[in-house]
């Protein structure tokens, strides 16, 4: 899951998830004030996060097409509404774009997300957790340092470049205290149990719906003959029951750079799960230092794990460093459904469970 690498400057700028708007930071971020957040995305139901690294913009076109004319450019962690989806013309296998009011924006390259805040909670007492598993259901929400210094390579980074640290809309972390700042906001203290480098931070309570135990209970537990079937010319992912499919979503494997392929076999299963992770690792050029990955459900060595992703919205076409990526819902589905079952504190087990087979095509 963790590899040991050697990251510069420029493998910073790559990592997914520094998408941000621009150096010059508005003063709510830069003097340690961290305000209510929900005034400040669109009011509509359906939103969209430009997911583009830091600094490479976004093009908004006037049609649905890759040649139409630029009409605007948006840029990482800007937050646009989210018409509807149409099938539009790339020179990419996907070919799905984001209708939104400035104009068209090529689908990979938006998260869909929503501005959903929640009530903060005068407790945290579950059972014997100590904590709670809790969704981020807000497009974004900024994040304040507890530890110095910060002990991640991604956070580190942001940090040293008065840049803003932030939970992003579908992340499932750790919480485990709560606190009202100076202005008034109740905050969690917010974490991550598992795969992490030990970095905590206060975080608006608003932007977090608690994950309760019935939330994550089995599907289907007594069913037999479970079977999942990767396919990796289709980019798809079967649950089957008895040869009978049960469930079915678009994927997004290993591409095609070295060392970044999904492996393929008849007879992989499932090994480990774990309700939420951080990742990270690669090489120079192609880093990647990723946290609070949701419903993570490992089916073979060197990390690999069918999970949910926030990073990318090109499902249907091979993007990750090896993993099989989904969207939040249905990582959701396939860690419930997969045997065996995970215990909600610490939300992990290491028993072997759901057989599991990736094939070609």
């Amino acid at each position: 899951m963790r590899q040991t690498s050697s990251f510069s400057r420029r493998d910073f700028l790559r990592l997914s998830g520094l998408g941000l708007g621009a150096f010059a930071l508005p003063q709510s971020l830069t003097s340690g004030i961290w305000r209510p957040f929900e005034n400040e995305f669109p009011s509509a139901a359906r939103l969209g996060r430009a997911v583009e690294d830091f600094g490479r913009p976004v093009n908004v076109r006037a049609a649905p097409n890759s040649d139409a004319a630029l009409v605007g450019e948006i840029t990482g962690d800007d937050i646009v509404e989210w018409l509807r989806e149409v099938v539009g013309y790339t020179p990419y296998r996907n070919q799905r774009w984001v209708e939104t009011p400035q104009g068209y924006i090529w689908s990979p390259l938006l998260q869909p997300v929503r501005n959903l805040p929640n009530t903060p909670l005068s407790s945290l007492s579950v059972g014997d957790s100590p904590g709670l598993w809790m969704e981020v259901t807000v497009p974004y929400v900024n994040a304040q340092l507890i530890n110095s210094p910060p002990r991640g390579f991604r956070v580190s980074f942001l940090v040293e470049n008065r840049l803003p640290v932030r939970f992003y809309y579908g992340q499932v972390l750790w919480v485990d205290d709560i606190r009202t700042n100076d202005d008034g906001v109740v905050e969690y203290r917010v974490g991550e149990l598992h795969g992490h480098r030990g970095d905590v931070f206060w975080a608006a309570a608003e932007a977090f719906k608690p994950i309760y135990p019935e939330d994550v209970t089995p599907i289907s537990p007594n069913a037999e003959n479970k079977r999942i079937d990767i396919n990796l010319a289709r980019q798809t992912l079967s649950c089957f029951e008895d040869e009978r499919e049960v469930f079915f979503c678009r994927v997004s494997t290993g591409d095609y750079g070295e060392g970044r392929a999904t492996p393929v076999g008849e007879y992989l299963q499932v090994f480990m799960k774990y309700l939420s992770t951080h990742m990270e690792g690669g090489s120079t050029g192609a880093g990647y230092d990723l946290g609070g990955i949701g419903w993570a459900t490992f089916i073979a060595t060197g990390g690999i794990a069918i999970h949910s992703t926030y990073w990318h919205n090109n499902f249907g076409e091979r993007t990750s460093a090896g993993c099989v990526n989904v969207t939040q819902e249905d990582a959701k589905h396939i860690y419930r459904w997969t045997s065996p079952e995970v215990p909600y504190y610490p939300g992990k087990t290491e028993l072997a469970g759901t057989r599991v087979r990736v094939i070609e095509g």
